[in-house]
């Protein structure tokens, strides 16, 4: 397994977040974290990327336990978009992408060949390479979302974190970008809030409620009407797509 949770838990002060959490994602895959607003999902995040510290409980990288990691190895190894990411700093796309180089050089390393070639792969990935040189602030909402990626794609990680990559995207936008995280080839944990876009580009679903795991998955065995009325609290319809063979939900007004 790439990424492996073993029984977490975390709580701030005497409230608790997430609450024996075990999970597994294979190398390569997707997986979608799904919930209610407040569920958990972005504190388990940030717990896999050591933002926060687990309360017990175990989160394995392969074979090694991330509280044994050094932060520098774990920097190169895990990379974590987040929901928004601002500046007031006037930087190109390709200044925002060579960040994602940081751990990999030291204090006093000088920028190489290596760390251009992989700003370059970066930018080609998500087919922002013609906008290089354009002003990070002048992008559209879909677009700074892709250099994130990027800039996450140059830290060349084996594991890629991203708490909601389409919040605030047009469909077209949100679309896109989930297309394109399915199609990286590296293990992704996703946090989404959209259900049919989880059933179209996740391989597998973890449902979380009041910080504990309630279903987990293939996207045809978690999202069924009865999981969707207890966890969501709202009525649907889950039926299978003639067109991309995943479930397709509708939902239903009282």
């Amino acid at each position: 397994m790439s990424i492996s949770i073993d029984e977490v838990s975390f709580a701030a002060g005497n409230i608790v977040i997430v609450n024996g959490v075990s999970l597994t994602v294979e190398k390569g895959k997707v997986l979608g974290l799904l919930g209610p607003n407040g569920s958990g999902k972005s504190s388990l995040l940030r717990l896999i990327c050591r933002l926060r510290r687990v309360r017990s409980g175990i989160i394995r990288l392969g074979d090694d336990d991330i509280s044994s990691l050094p932060r520098a190895a774990l920097a190169r190894r895990v990379a974590f978009v987040e929901q928004q990411s601002t500046t007031d700093t006037q930087l190109t796309v390709r200044d925002v992408v060579r960040l994602g180089r940081t751990p990999h050089r030291g204090l006093l390393s000088s920028w190489g060949a290596g760390d251009d070639a992989a700003v370059d792969e970066a930018l080609s990935r998500v087919g922002m390479q013609e906008r290089a040189g354009q002003l990070w602030q002048t992008l559209s909402g879909g677009e700074r979302q892709r250099v994130h990626i990027a800039r996450s794609l140059a830290q060349a990680p084996s594991e890629l974190l991203l708490d909601e990559p389409t919040n605030h995207l047009d469909i077209q936008h949100q679309l896109d970008i989930l297309s394109l995280i399915s199609k990286l080839g590296i293990t992704c944990i996703v946090a989404l809030h959209d259900l049919n876009l989880a059933a179209m580009f996740c391989d597998r679903l973890a449902v979380l409620q009041k910080g504990e795991v309630v279903a987990s998955g293939a996207p045809e065995e978690v999202l069924t009407e009865d999981m969707i009325g207890r966890v969501f609290g709202v009525r649907a319809h889950v039926q299978k797509s003639a067109v991309h063979g995943r479930h397709h939900i509708q939902y239903v007004m009282d």
